[in-house]
């Protein structure tokens, strides 16, 4: 009949099969039919090839992680504390009223693996010079705290360092007479930095009146709590004449960290920019032309006037000829 289409099905039955053709597509390699439902479908999970797969790797667990993560930070630490930002604990009221007494402050030691030397009116951390903290009571931690103050977690107790603001630096002449203003190569500094009821200068006769040169290489500090801080001025009887080498300077304190109370940077005052207070160092560089072009002006004067023999000698010998 030609009323059938060959070959169409509608899943209820039809037409049989004629010999020689069949309605049913060919089954693939293994016996899966790809019309079926089944075609094409993967492996059960767990299972390749018929052969259950490996366990997948379970991550580990927080707590297995842990001491790596403990591991990581405290060598970070370590390493800020050693070549970055290092904080340091405050001990005395010698800087009041910038600094009090438990501060922490943050002290950039970046800047000095570069070069950098300290400047006037920056407030620097640096190691004991030599017996200025004789007779100061020493800390005594437990061992955690040495553990954090050792990585750089808590401000280090074993470390023999002081804070206080450099007023001069090498060359500089820094002078100070009755209670002041405190003078750096004859510039008055104005010090608002300075403990409110102190005077800048000390009425006595143990430091507080000086007039010194720094030496090259060297610092002069002094206290904010003038009447309260045992500075350069008060070891001027020790080597180096109470100046500071920079080799000792650990940073630059940059930061009040702690509490959050006295959260407030540390900038240099303006007094120290005022025009006129490197005079020194700027006659330096002019010093040093000068000598340079004396031999310049020597020796052209001794060529002109050769020259100048040379040309009547020549002029001469001409007219008698």
């Amino acid at each position: 009949m030609g009323d059938v289409a060959v070959g169409a099905r509608s899943g209820h039955g039809g037409p049989e099969e004629q010999p020689g053709r069949s309605d049913e597509p060919e089954a693939t390699a293994g016996g899966v039919n790809p019309g079926s439902d089944t075609a094409g479908a993967s492996a059960a999970p767990g299972e390749q090839d018929g052969k259950p797969a490996k366990d997948a790797k379970k991550p580990r667990s927080f707590w297995k992680e842990l001491p790596l993560l403990i591991g990581i930070a405290l060598i970070l630490a370590l390493v800020i504390k050693t070549f970055l930002v290092q904080a340091f604990s405050i001990p005395s009221d010698s800087m009041q009223n910038t600094l009090q007494q438990g501060d922490r402050v943050l002290v950039d030691k970046l800047t000095p693996w570069f070069g950098s030397e300290p400047e006037r009116g920056e407030v620097v951390v640096f190691r004991d010079p030599g017996h200025w903290l004789d007779g100061e009571p020493t800390p005594d931690p437990n061992a955690i705290q040495r553990v954090l103050g050792w990585v750089g977690l808590m401000p280090s107790a074993d470390e023999k360092d002081l804070i206080k603001r450099v007023i001069a630096v090498g060359g500089d002449t820094v002078e100070c007479k009755g209670t002041g203003p405190v003078k750096v190569n004859g510039k008055a500094l104005n010090e608002p930095y300075v403990f409110e009821g102190n005077t800048p200068c000390s009425v006595d006769d143990q430091g507080g009146q000086f007039k010194e040169t720094v030496p090259p290489g060297k610092i002069w500090v002094m206290g904010d709590h003038r009447q309260n801080s045992l500075d350069s001025r008060y070891h001027q009887n020790q080597p180096g004449g109470g100046a500071v080498p920079v080799d000792n300077v650990v940073g630059r304190a940059i930061v009040i960290a702690w509490p959050p109370t006295r959260w407030a940077t540390l900038p240099k005052p303006d007094t120290f920019d005022q025009p006129g207070i490197n005079a020194a160092m700027s006659a330096a560089p002019a010093a040093l032309g000068l000598a340079g072009a004396v031999p310049v002006v020597l020796w052209r004067r001794r060529r002109l006037t050769v020259a100048a023999a040379r040309a009547a000698r020549v002029s001469g010998g001409g007219t008698a000829g």
